[in-house]
């Protein structure tokens, strides 16, 4: 690809200039600012056309607010929509669809390449060990379908530092979850059997599984292994069941339904996933567009920026058919590296599914609604009890956790005029101070956060909230202050003293009394919810730091202790904790432990007391 680029004092001064190459030009403001991302079959034709037609009142002003143009010239028109979509992510145009989801799809992942695979949730790149199952539509459908999973199947779904050091089984044999390979429970051929039918299920073979299953229950019953051949028949039963509620009729590929809905200028558009036959779950999106979008052109940019960042399933099911469907449709399939269906007019149990779908879209759009107007309240309601000159359009929060001063962690939440930006959240693991020290905690991760603030990476917040009174609130305030940031609204918030929720108090810079709000403030209600969710992203973070120490044991660092050795040790001791009130003597009089390995060994546990 190539790139034109200049500066005219007079936007029109460029048009003789352009290619008449497909490309996607770039509108920009006086200050540099990207007014609207555009493609273009042919770049000198579409562009000059915003300057020579009669407009729409969108499009008249947007040429009013033009002082610039830049166009990227590419090879094809796929490809042109394809850095559009990029584009628009990542600028943020005023003028074009834009859609918030910076999360890509969840997965369920089997780690067939462990002796013992495992179940587990799994977000990512999709080049990793194991096999993955889904695209999902969310989180929660993963979850869901992993308890099924448990349920079905007793395949593990423990972390690998639990299952190496188990003694014994845990909780998940016991009510008939998990057939407790950790300690040898289950033969390798059964978790193997297991483990085989769990990936037939994930991968749409159901049938093949329940074929499976009946032979196996009346093998046991043949052998006059009634209680086996029970425990058969509970799981075709079962099975059957998750099969009736996820099953779509007539289905045995993978499609998205997608359906738009709209009120008051607010967009919802809605995706239902179908893989394998199966139906996985949905999920809404609310899409920025200018007041005067129509639904095609909104559906049009949504798919585009949707399917740069998610994968392209066989067929798409619309609820109208998109502008420009025929460049959509090939640079779709050129992505995908396969052909794509896409369908509008759909019959029979497609168009239940579609109508399904639409109704979703309209429910969801009137929860938003509901709750956007709730939270403009509360936002206005903040303005007046902090007095400042305007609504505050972006709030950052910050917390701290830690457990007795070990493995502190700092979290910022962000909100804006729309509510949580999670896409902004960011974590500091706090290193080099004295353990429990909050207000070097929130020195460490306030200078990290605005240092990167202002070298520009990040907007400035109209309000910062720190989880803390007077100490917290200052020492903010000087570490804001070393980084040549001045004037931001800060507000300490402080348990009351009974600590009960509604009776916080508010700590401002330069006042020596706090501000307190009654309990059923809009204001008090809003902070409260960002500083519930700064603790509740600061405490994930803090138990994920703290699980993944604890992961790694003691015994795994001990050279000569390999895991059969490891395994003997938890055993013969019934887990760590035994281990680590055993003595050298007792220590070496476990099999294939030498008694230099055992002072090594207990060496290990006992580092602080030599």
């Amino acid at each position: 690809m190539t790139r034109a680029s200049e500066a005219p004092t007079d936007p029109r001064r460029r048009l003789n200039d352009l290619p008449t190459g497909p490309g996607v030009y770039r509108m920009l403001d006086a200050g540099g600012t990207v007014l609207y991302v555009g493609k273009a079959k042919n770049l000198k034709r579409r562009v000059s056309s915003y300057f020579g037609r009669t407009l729409t009142p969108r499009h008249a002003r947007l040429v009013s607010l033009i002082a610039d143009i830049d166009v990227t010239v590419t090879r094809t028109e796929g490809e042109a929509l394809l850095l559009e979509s990029q584009l628009i992510k990542s600028l943020q145009p005023r003028f074009n669809v834009l859609l918030r989801d910076d999360k890509s799809y969840p997965y369920i992942q089997l780690t067939t390449q462990d002796d013992y695979p495992r179940l587990t949730f799994y977000r990512g790149p999709r080049q990793t060990d194991g096999r993955l199952f889904g695209p999902y539509p969310s989180a929660w459908a993963v979850r869901e379908t992993l308890q099924i999973l448990q349920k079905l199947f007793p395949v593990r779904q423990c972390e690998d530092g639990f299952f190496r050091h188990r003694s014994r089984p845990c909780l998940q044999y016991q009510i008939k979850r998990c057939s407790a390979p950790c300690v040898g429970l289950v033969t390798p051929e059964q978790y193997a059997e297991d483990v085989a039918r769990t990936a037939k299920f994930l991968d749409g073979r159901a049938g093949e599984v329940i074929d499976e299953l009946i032979g196996a229950m009346e093998t046991a019953s043949a052998a006059l292994e009634f209680e086996r051949a029970a425990q058969y028949r509970d799981r075709i039963q079962a099975l059957r069941r998750v099969l009736e509620r996820q099953s779509v009729i007539g289905e045995d590929g993978d499609l998205d339904l997608i359906a738009c809905a709209r009120e008051a200028d607010v967009w919802c558009v809605q995706v239902f996933v179908v893989r394998r036959g199966r139906h996985l779950g949905n999920t809404a999106f609310f899409p920025k567009a200018p007041a005067d979008t129509e639904e095609s052109a909104l559906l049009a940019g949504f798919l585009a920026q949707f399917y740069a960042m998610h994968e392209v399933p066989d067929t798409l099911i619309l609820s109208t058919r998109p502008d420009e469907a025929e460049i959509l449709h090939a640079a779709l399939a050129e992505r995908a590296g396969r052909t794509v269906r896409l369908q509008v007019d759909v019959r029979g149990e497609r168009a239940r599914w579609l109508d399904m779908a639409r109704d979703n879209a309209r429910f969801a759009l009137q929860q938003r609604l509901g709750s956007q107007a709730g939270y403009a309240r509360r936002l206005e309601s903040l303005r007046e009890a902090l007095e400042l000159a305007d609504r505050p359009e972006r709030m950052e929060c910050f917390d701290i956790s830690h457990t007795q001063g070990e493995h502190t962690v700092a979290s910022c939440v962000v909100f804006d005029g729309e509510g949580a930006r999670k896409s902004d959240y960011r974590r500091f693991n706090i290193t080099g101070i004295t353990p429990g020290d909050d207000y070097a905690a929130l020195d460490q991760a306030l200078t990290r956060r605005y240092t990167r603030v202002g070298q520009g990476e990040y907007p400035i917040p109209d309000l910062i909230l720190i989880d803390g009174g007077r100490g917290q609130l200052a020492a903010v305030d000087e570490a804001l202050q070393e980084l040549g940031l001045h004037g931001l609204n800060l507000v300490g918030v402080s348990k009351g003293p009974d600590r009960r929720p509604g009776a916080e108090r508010l700590w401002l810079l330069g006042r020596e009394v706090p501000v307190i709000l009654p309990s059923d403030s809009p204001a008090m209600h809003l902070i409260q919810q960002i500083r519930d969710e700064a603790h509740r992203f600061a405490i994930t973070g803090h138990r994920q730091r703290r699980a993944k120490a604890r992961a790694t044991s003691a015994l795994e660092d001990i050279p000569g202790l390999g895991p059969k050795r490891r395994q003997r040790l938890l055993k013969h001791f019934g887990g760590l904790r035994g281990l680590e009130r055993a003595g050298i003597d007792d220590i070496a009089g476990v099999e294939g432990i030498s008694r230099p390995l055992a002072q090594r060994i207990h060496a290990a546990f006992h580092r602080d007391q030599a």
